[in-house]
């Protein structure tokens, strides 16, 4: 019979599918999207039982197209959005919408926090500064704006936990998406007691911490029924999605480097030991198989600039897409190819968002700088791609000198756009590699997961192929020597507006 692992990676945007064979290959996907919500600025929730809607038609709709029957899926794993805060009963119950990752209303909690414990201090003890961005400070919240809801929480969980939760009636976590909500000890393992005191949270009310091959429970009659699937089907914890992302690329030695470019972006690199950047930009997270760190640093709004950009100022990119069967997005690198590097002296700061790495900052603002009565369209296309290019090439800056960085591998839905991936090269001065999986890396990772916990996968030797290189994009000099002109400008440009953020942000 015919062995296959089913992968769910459950994005900011929808749940992805996917359906691998016993030697690692693709064989059929399916998304369901699901909605974000924004009640305030800075603001962002998710509703899980969409998670849970998304999870169990996509499930189905993959094994009714690729015709595999249940009973051949011999184990189910995941990758997940991280860093939320999801509180539920002792049932299993969401007690309100989860916070998820993009979401920075937390900053008074940010504060205290620091307060008591102190930021260089915090930062020694999870690999991480204290921000809005993670989940203690979502915790804390909560605690401080709905006690009730607090107060009746059983645990708070990730996307992926929830699901896990919702299949095999346990509590768990791993070490990934454990680091990622600063309320984790990335040397001791295990939760930190001085956080949980300073932050006021009940060490009862987390997950189990558990490898990512660890296999959660098997699936029990009715939810079987419910999900489509056999019942005793294994369920693996899987991890968060930077550590499943970092697996399905292909990384899994030190030195090894990857940019992802999807709604968010981050850039890392694999090292034996965690880095602490002076000025605390970057982070380190327990790897995939939590015996190295990713050293990484994630910005806010990389794909979703360009979404943004797509969708207020391309519409005519939009339609003709529609009418050709086109993406708009080629469309759109059609039009920025009709600038030239640089954007014609003009810049984007791709902070729609606030900023997490490299700026840390959430009153920071997105603009146009330089915009003159000289520019077109195309300009202001091509301005998005090289702004989000520039600041990854910060946070790339931060521990360039610390970690060994060579040729660096890029995936994620903004990996396809040629150009984009010609301005990366450019702007870093690197060779951009091109593995054969760029929009399942992450899947990939959950899948490889699955299989080395329940014996598919022998070990990361076995994996480390699955997922081999097609492209080679190398920088060209001419445009290497513009971006290296305008890269201080663009580090100035922020710099300078400062003081403007922060008024914009009392308005």
């Amino acid at each position: 019979m015919a062995a296959y692992i089913l992968a769910h990676d459950l994005g900011t945007t929808g749940n992805k599918a996917t359906l691998y064979n016993d030697e690692g290959r693709l064989v059929a996907s399916k998304f369901s999207a699901y909605k974000t919500d924004y009640p305030e600025v800075n603001w962002a929730e998710q509703d899980p039982h969409d998670w849970w809607k998304a999870v169990c038609d996509s499930t189905q709709a993959l094994l009714a197209s690729s015709q595999v029957h249940p009973r051949e899926v011999k184990v189910v794993s995941f990758s997940g959005q991280m860093m939320g805060c999801l509180p539920v009963d002792k049932q299993g119950n969401p007690l309100r919408s989860s916070i998820i990752w993009a979401d920075q209303r937390s900053v008074k909690q940010a504060r205290q926090i620091e307060e008591k414990i102190g930021a260089e201090r915090f930062y020694r003890i999870t690999g991480h500064r204290i921000s809005p961005t993670y989940s203690v400070e979502k915790v804390m919240w909560v605690k401080e704006n709905q006690p009730e809801i607090y107060k009746a929480t059983y645990k708070f969980l990730q996307a992926k936990d929830y699901i896990i939760s919702r299949l095999v009636g346990r509590y768990v976590t791993d070490y990934s998406d454990a680091t990622g909500t600063n309320l984790y000890d990335l040397t001791k393992y295990q939760w930190s007691e001085e956080i949980l005191d300073a932050a006021g949270v009940d060490p009862d009310k987390l997950p189990e911490v558990h490898s990512s091959f660890h296999v959660a429970g098997e699936l029990s009659t009715a939810v079987a029924a419910e999900v489509g699937l056999e019942p005793g089907t294994p369920v693996v914890v899987g991890g968060g999605d930077g550590a499943c992302a970092t697996a399905g690329a292909g990384i899994f030695r030190a030195g090894s480097s990857y940019v992802y470019v999807g709604s968010s972006s981050w850039i890392a690199s694999l090292s034996d030991k965690p880095f602490f950047d002076e000025r605390q930009r970057t982070s380190s997270w327990l790897s995939f198989d939590h015996t190295k760190y990713k050293i990484a640093g994630t910005m806010q709004s990389a794909g979703g600039s360009y979404a943004w950009l797509r969708d207020n100022l391309c519409h005519q990119e939009v339609q003709a897409g529609k009418a050709l069967g086109l993406s708009e997005y080629q469309l759109m690198d059609l039009q920025a190819g009709r600038s030239r590097p640089g954007s014609n002296g003009l810049l984007f700061l791709p902070y729609l968002m606030g900023e997490r790495s490299p700026h840390w900052n959430p009153n920071a603002r997105a603009c146009f700088v330089g915009l003159t009565q000289k520019h077109a369209r195309s300009d202001m296309i091509r301005a998005v791609l090289e702004g989000v290019a520039l600041n990854l090439k910060i946070i790339l800056d931060c521990f360039a000198h610390a970690v060994p960085i060579g040729d660096i591998r890029a995936i994620g839905g903004g990996a396809q756009e040629a150009l984009w991936r010609q301005i990366m090269a450019d702007v870093f001065n690197r060779r951009m590699l091109l593995p054969q999986f760029i929009h399942e890396a992450t899947s990939l990772g959950a899948a490889i997961a699955g299989g080395i916990g329940v014996g598919i996968f022998k070990d990361f030797d076995e994996v480390e192929k699955l997922n081999p290189t097609q492209d080679i994009i190398a920088p060209h000099g001419p445009s290497v020597e513009v971006y290296a002109k305008i890269y201080p400008t663009f580090v100035k440009a922020y710099e300078s507006l400062l003081e403007v953020f922060d008024e914009l942000a009392e308005i």
